[in-house]
C-alpha cells in the first residue's frame, strides 16, 4: 500500500489526566506501532504525557481516539493536538514589509 505523503503530518499530542505513565506509555507505543505511526515521547508524568507522532492524519485521529479511551487504569481528561510540521507543504508566503 502506498500512502500519499501530502497527508502525512507531525503532530504534538498532549494527554492530560490521571495517566499513570508507567502503563500508558507502553500502551501508546504499541498502538502507534500497530497504526504505523512514528512516535517520540517528550514528557511522561503522572498527570501529563506529551509526544510527537508522524503519519497520515487519519491514523493520528485513530490514535487519539484510542488514547481517549485508554487502558482501564487510566483516566484521560483532555487531549490537545498541535501540528508541528506538515510534510510536503509549501512554506508560507513572505510579504514585503
Amino acid at each position: 500500500m502506498i500512502r500519499s505523503r501530502q497527508s502525512e503530518l507531525h503532530e504534538r499530542i498532549t494527554i492530560i489526566g490521571d495517566v499513570k505513565c508507567a502503563s500508558f506509555v507502553p500502551w501508546i507505543r504499541r498502538h502507534a506501532d500497530k497504526l504505523g505511526l512514528s512516535q517520540n515521547f517528550l514528557h511522561a508524568g503522572a498527570e501529563r504525557i506529551e509526544l510527537e507522532v508522524a503519519g497520515p492524519v487519519e491514523l493520528i485521529d485513530m490514535l487519539e481516539m484510542g488514547c481517549s479511551l485508554g487502558p482501564i487504569d487510566v483516566w484521560v481528561d483532555e487531549i490537545q493536538r498541535r501540528i508541528v510540521n506538515a510534510t510536503d507543504t509549501p512554506p508560507p508566503e513572505q510579504h514585503p514589509s
